[in-house]
């Protein structure tokens, strides 16, 4: 059964006051009675014309019905005084003949259906009262079918340029196949076909994605195209001609609407697995990485011990494949993984499915070398006379290339979030630290180290006559009162308060924020519009009077993976997943996944009358870090939380910091922080670790009870290997401005100048050359603000 609102067949002669499926033909799907049962699957449909409306527009029922019937007597009913006639049944004589094809040719994307997570796919194609079903293609989530299902002898009755307008619609519905019961019902699509009439120039039809559906759950995409063809008197002979079936009398997908193919190659980059769950109550051992394209893939050679290393030996393999040239028709790429047990058993473990493969297609890069023919001179911006008015950039300019190995720090927050901080909120570094995260300064110790300071500062003075340097000496803020301590803290608060005065004013525009008496305070007057360049000028300079001169680190809003695409410039992180997913239990999908898959994808044209490359010259192997053990010495540091969750009747929590890496727990139970929801820590921790085995640190926050167990408050989890091996440098943040000592001091184990001769060397650039005042690398001259110092030779060598 099925119901059907009143006002959406309602007639009116005022056609936007109408009903939307007033006098119009629609198609109903039948389902059984009563609760409806697990699945959709559809029992039966009825084609309806249905009118609903005054007796006085009663002439206008038949309006929109298809034109070729005749009318059965008519019957005379009288309402009121107004006489309707009206027939009591229609009769189609006009019949046409048609044919359809129905051109299957792959889906993506479906449903598991099985527990293995896989599923064994085929479609049922229902057309008017015609049906018929495609081949089953087993085990996988993105079937490729390349069959052309036939109808022949279709009936439609009505005027032929009625049904080529409106042509009656397609449902494909597709199954899983189950050795055992009825097949399980994994989603459907409605699709209208391309009508091609007697006379009518022919073109073959388009493949398009149909999106698939399984009640209120996205089930897949279906790849395929639908024509509807005229037969014309003579016969069904002089329609286009097929090519002759297989000996299964299965038709293929004619090849002019077959995907134009060519020959590409697929590099595959095997790093490791991570996380793998249990699979049937046993661990996972010996796994093994299936990779499957369009029928085509490469195995990885099998983990010997996931325990011991789960990385895999032998790196990279390649295949070859023909895809469509058209990008958007591209198959999808399936990653599956198998444990291999005794006696030669294999079980899945799970499988992930790349739907999109245009991410991974190889781009030539232009070297470097060439971006700047002639001598170039780039100006780097002069330094300001504070830290705290020091470019947010740094200030030894690179070639735009360059720019892409930005340096930021490694923090991130989750939910609770901790504070994430540049550059010295925390790091991840294998080198001796120069600056640890203290507590905050009592007023004692504040003067000592103040006092230590200025000692330095006049050792500083005495060794600069051996300097080379376009940089003048500047007075700061610890210069002007030796009571004013500055420290780590000081910046920390000038950066949080330079972010809030960001949300306050759009600097950019001028404008002031929505605080009135914040602007009043600026001295900003409001009475007046002045000019825009005058407005900003004075709004600019009036944020820098109101801030101490401090320099400052960059504060992010969310977690560094998210503003770094997760740190996977260099290799890509796959979950894997296993188990059937109905529209029930669809936001379970964190149970789904039994592990993560380390890899990448290179793909390109085959090179016309070149033969398979040697593994020393793959694409997909330039510029990847070497896979071996890497033993690391981590710190992290926990500045502050903001806006936990209450985990006391009073509405207050008392949060203490949890570590794990690995088989490595840190309980700081005992430095909690009694009735506070924004708790600063102020701390410091120390991990030594073995990448890959211990790469995956979780950060949690747990409330501290004195009786009873702990309550769980959050928890972030962050991927050190992914930061440690990223372009984008993320083992310790940086400052802005070089200092040797103070509060700015810094702190990565390699100095700007090593570091910048590094950036040269990994991207194939000359070594730069370092003068007074100007560095060149290559044919690029950047000038600015430098710090040098002679070597033996005579040659100027960077101090930082």
């Amino acid at each position: 059964p099925f119901s059907i609102p009143a006002k959406d067949v309602l007639y009116s002669p005022v056609k936007e006051q109408r009903g939307k499926h007033c006098g119009k033909i629609k198609t109903h799907f039948l389902k059984l009675p009563g609760k409806r049962p697990p699945g959709w699957n559809v029992h039966g449909k009825v084609d309806s014309y249905l009118w609903l409306g005054s007796s006085n527009y009663a002439h206008a029922i038949l309006d929109n019905l298809p034109v070729g019937y005749e009318t059965e007597a008519p019957l005379a009913e009288s309402t009121g005084s107004h006489p309707t006639l009206y027939p009591a049944s229609l009769i189609y004589k006009t019949k046409n003949i048609f044919q359809l094809r129905a051109h299957m040719y792959q889906a993506r994307g479906l449903i598991a259906a099985d527990s293995s997570g896989l599923s064994d796919p085929f479609a049922k194609v229902t057309f008017v009262s015609h049906c018929q079903t495609t081949k089953i293609i087993q085990q996988t989530l993105s079937p490729t079918w390349n069959q052309m299902l036939l109808f022949n002898n279709i009936q439609l009755y009505g005027e032929a340029k009625e049904i080529a307008e409106f042509p009656p619609v397609i449902i494909v519905e597709l199954y899983d196949d189950d050795a055992v019961g009825k097949s399980e019902y994994i989603g459907a699509t409605v699709a209208a076909p391309v009508t091609r009439l007697v006379g009518d120039k022919y073109e073959p039809p388009k493949l398009n994605y149909h999106p698939l559906y399984c009640g209120s759950l996205s089930g897949g995409d279906l790849l395929a195209a639908f024509e509807l063809l005229q037969v014309p008197d003579s016969g069904p002979e002089n329609l286009p001609p097929l090519d002759p079936p297989d000996a299964g009398l299965i038709y293929a997908v004619p090849a002019n609407i077959r995907p134009v193919l060519s020959k590409y190659r697929v590099e595959v980059l095997f790093w490791g697995l991570r996380e793998l769950k249990k699979v049937q109550f046993l661990s996972v051992d010996r796994p093994q990485v299936f990779i499957e394209c369009a029928s085509k893939g490469v195995k990885s050679c099998v983990i010997q011990s996931y325990k011991k290393n789960p990385n895999f030996n032998i790196l990279t393999d390649q295949f070859e494949v023909e895809l469509p040239e058209n990008e958007l028709l591209h198959p999808p790429l399936s990653i599956c993984v198998v444990d291999w047990r005794a006696f030669g058993r294999s079980t899945l473990v799970g499988t992930h499915t790349v739907n999109c493969l245009k991410q991974f297609l190889y781009k030539s890069k232009e070297p470097l070398v060439s971006l700047a023919k002639e001598a170039d001179i780039v100006e780097v911006d002069k330094a300001s006379p504070a830290p705290a008015a020091a470019p947010a950039q740094p200030q030894t300019s690179q070639p735009p290339s360059l720019l892409s190995d930005h340096i930021y720090v490694d923090v991130e927050h989750g939910e609770p979030h901790l504070a994430v901080l540049k550059p010295e909120a925390a790091e991840v570094h294998i080198f001796r630290p120069t600056l640890l995260l203290p507590p905050a300064p009592s007023r004692k110790s504040s003067l000592a180290s103040s006092s230590r300071l200025s000692k330095d500062g006049r050792l500083k003075d005495r060794k600069k006559s051996i300097y080379h340097s376009t940089k003048k000496k500047k007075r700061t803020v610890a210069d002007e009162s030796a009571e004013n301590v500055i420290d780590w803290w000081s910046k920390y608060y000038a950066s949080i308060q330079k972010v809030q005065k960001a949300k306050v004013f759009d600097l950019s525009d001028g404008k002031p924020g929505t605080s009135k008496d914040t602007t009043n305070s600026l001295g900003v007057s409001t009475e007046e519009e002045p000019d825009k360049k005058k407005k900003e000028k004075l709004l600019k300079a009036k944020v820098k009077e109101a801030s101490p001169m401090l320099a400052t680190m960059e504060v992010y809003d969310g977690d560094l993976e998210s503003e770094f695409n997760n740190f996977e410039d260099w290799v890509k992180t796959f979950e894997l997943l296993r188990g059937k997913i109905t529209e029930d239990d669809h936001s379970d999908f964190e149970d789904r996944i039994v592990g993560k898959f380390k890899g990448c994808f290179c793909i390109y044209k085959t090179p016309e009358n070149c033969s398979s490359d040697k593994g020393d010259s793959l694409r997909i192997l330039q510029g990847l870090p070497p896979n071996q053990s890497v033993n690391v010495l981590i710190r992290i540091y926990i500045v502050a939380a903001f806006n936990l969750s209450p985990a006391d009747p009073d509405g207050k929590s008392d949060p203490y910091i949890v570590l794990r890496l690995g088989e490595t727990e840190i309980k700081d139970r005992d430095k909690y922080i009694p009735k506070q929801l924004n708790p600063i820590f102020g701390r410091s921790f120390e991990i030594q670790a073995t990448f890959p085995k211990e790469s995956l640190l979780s950060v949690l926050i747990y409330d501290y009870d004195l009786i009873g167990s702990d309550d769980f408050i959050g928890g972030t989890k962050i991927d050190l290997e992914n930061r440690f091996y990223s372009r984008h440098r993320a083992t310790c943040g940086l400052q802005s401005q070089y200092e040797v000592e103070g509060y700015n001091a810094w702190r990565d184990a390699l100095k700007p100048t090593e570091i910048l001769s590094k950036l040269c060397k990994d991207n194939k650039l000359n070594k730069p050359i370092m003068q007074p005042g100007k560095i060149q690398i290559g044919n690029k001259i950047f000038t600015g603000q430098t710090i040098f110092q002679k070597d033996e030779n005579g040659n100027y060598v960077g101090t930082g």
